[in-house]
């Protein structure tokens, strides 16, 4: 078993250290993975994406700590959630959201036990002196029965899923833009009839129409050459459709931030 480690803490700080330390003097031979520490402070949104993205990628078993937390210290439960393959421990505000869609079976715990704490525990600073050492407890063989109780009112983000309008259009949504400015949609193969690009799909969002889809980002690279402002859509590597432009930012060139609404639709609807 593993431990990897998502946060918003940036690493010119003592923070991450921190938490690592207290993870391994809990359990001194831990091996623990960074996923990322750039979250834009307090976006737990991103960090719920972001999250998404990488989790699948370790093995079974991996123990994910995730932590953008602006209210730590507040009423705001530590949980931890078990699936299938994976344990997840942070604060409960929506962080696992996307995760807990996924992984469809899962129980969610709320951390009570502060046996397993760190002490005295932070109001500041869950990451270090909450979150650590559970982590380091469950590498011990902890069962997550023993840290704390099932609950089933966790706060949940909205679905992943799309909204299908009366004219037959897909409602989808820009989850996430990363730091090439490619717009990541919540759209996924599965949401595509499967000759539903052949048949002239076209995704409106703002005043702009992407009717262009490639298998790459420099796919029809010569297009750039008369247009160099020409956006397309690509399969991400995370599994979602993306509004991509070539060697530019989509978001700038489209005028959007995260959150923006994506119309779906086919030419022969």
């Amino acid at each position: 078993m593993l431990v990897s480690l998502l946060t918003d803490f940036g690493t010119a700080d003592y923070f991450v250290g921190a938490m690592k330390g207290a993870i391994l003097s809990v359990n001194e031979d831990a091996r623990i993975v960074d996923i990322t520490h750039e979250i834009t402070p307090h976006d737990v949104h991103e960090g719920a994406w972001t999250l998404l993205a990488a989790y699948q990628t370790f093995p079974a078993r991996t123990i994910h700590v995730a932590v953008v937390d602006p209210s730590v210290g507040s009423s705001r439960r530590p949980i931890l959630i078990t699936s299938g393959n994976y344990f997840f421990v942070g604060p409960d505000n929506g962080l696992f959201s996307y995760v807990i869609e996924r992984e469809s079976v899962c129980r969610v715990f709320h951390l009570t036990n502060d046996k397993y704490f760190r002490h005295p525990v932070s109001a500041v600073f869950h990451g270090r002196d909450l979150f650590a050492p559970v982590a380091g407890a469950l590498l011990n063989g902890v069962e997550p029965a023993e840290l704390g109780e099932l609950i089933t009112d966790y706060k949940r983000f909205p679905s992943l899923a799309l909204h299908k309008s009366v004219d037959g259009s897909l409602e989808a949504r820009i989850m996430h833009i990363d730091r090439f400015g490619n717009c990541i949609t919540n759209i996924t193969p599965s949401d595509l009839p499967f000759d539903f690009l052949q048949r002239g799909a076209r995704l409106l969002i703002k005043e702009h129409e992407v009717h262009s889809f490639r298998r790459f980002y420099a796919e029809n690279s010569n297009i750039e050459e008369t247009n160099p402002n020409a956006l397309f859509a690509v399969w991400g590597s995370a599994g979602f459709l993306e509004i991509a432009a070539s060697c530019r930012s989509a978001a700038h060139l489209l005028g959007i931030e995260r959150g923006e609404r994506v119309t779906l639709v086919s030419r022969m609807i």
